[in-house]
């Protein structure tokens, strides 16, 4: 097979497609053609040592494909499904060994490219808007780079539940995807203050929830944008690290919530991880649910993908044909 897997952490320019032996799947484990990987900005983070991997770094957790071979004691899978999954460490490859439990049956009428898609991102804008904080109508949530992959999807199901959503973005031409999206008032934080408006849009009481993936550089302002006994979820530190942070602060702010949530606790069970990517692909066969795929890369242009995801140029999914 070939893969992915610098041996340390560094730049984009590591990104280099080597020959590996192709793995045998062991018991319970799923031997997987890639036809379609997803990229993420946790991949970033593995890649640069933001979050901690053991050399050679097994780059990408999402993907898609189609079952080559089948382990022990594995019965409700057989060779020549297809499924897609959202933890499969080491899926810059084109073979991915998956334990048979985090695989996720493509239903028919859905590509493998658009299952790659939607799985990681659209479960982790599930479990934000439906377990995180469970939203509602009357709450008001604002939604940070909204025009990403997670972003886009993050709108959509925020208005299905009855939210009103404000939306932050860099361009206007992201604006214009926010508003297609469903937001309800779009504030591009490259003219505006994000804090300001959001006062201004709220009337000064704040809003609900925040649902924050940027972290270092809007931290502050988003505690700031909350109502009383409001909820910041911070799912993400594409700016950087936060630093640390009192916990009285909280207090002095209104008795608010602050939660750091990740997929992986989210999908504990296969029964959960299931209910959620079901969820995400009967949306999208109903067509009210819309996945935008921004580019399409080789697996061997991935070094592209990164530095475009770093420079926040993409307007929704990345993705990397093998």
């Amino acid at each position: 097979m070939r893969a992915i897997r610098p041996n340390q952490p560094g730049g984009p320019e590591g990104l280099l497609l080597e020959d590996f032996p192709t793995p045998v799947p062991g018991p319970h484990q799923l031997l997987v053609r890639s036809q379609a990987i997803g990229v993420n900005f946790i991949d970033v983070y593995h890649r640069t040592g933001a979050y901690k991997t053991v050399p050679p770094i097994p780059l990408g957790l999402e993907g898609a494909g189609v079952v080559e071979a089948v382990g022990a004691g594995v019965s409700d899978v057989r060779e020549g499904d297809r499924v897609a999954w959202a933890s499969g460490p080491g899926s810059y490859a084109t073979h991915v060994v998956l334990d048979a439990a985090r695989a996720v049956p493509i239903p028919p009428g859905i590509e493998s490219e658009l299952a790659a898609a939607i799985l990681l991102q659209g479960m982790t804008a599930h479990y934000l808007t439906h377990s995180t904080f469970p939203l509602a109508p009357g709450h008001v949530a604002l939604v940070h780079a909204a025009a990403g992959g997670v972003g886009l999807l993050l709108v959509q199901l925020a208005k299905a539940r009855g939210a009103r959503v404000l939306a932050t973005v860099s361009t206007p031409e992201k604006a214009e995807l926010a508003r297609g999206a469903g937001a309800d008032e779009v504030i591009i934080y490259s003219e505006r203050d994000f804090l300001e408006e959001t006062r201004r849009y709220t009337e000064g009481e704040g809003v609900h929830v925040v649902y924050d993936s940027v972290g270092k550089t809007t931290f502050d302002k988003s505690l700031e944008a909350l109502a009383p006994r409001g909820c910041l979820v911070l799912y993400g530190q594409a700016s950087g690290p936060v630093e640390p942070i009192d916990p009285q602060r909280l207090s002095q702010r209104g008795s608010l919530f602050l939660t750091r949530p990740t997929l992986v606790h989210y999908t504990r069970t296969r029964a959960e991880l299931l209910e959620r990517a079901q969820a995400l692909f009967s949306q999208v066969r109903a067509g009210k649910l819309h996945v935008r795929v921004d580019r399409t890369f080789p697996l061997s242009d991935a070094a592209l993908a990164h530095r475009a995801l770093e420079a926040r140029e993409t307007r929704g999914k990345l993705l990397l044909l093998p």
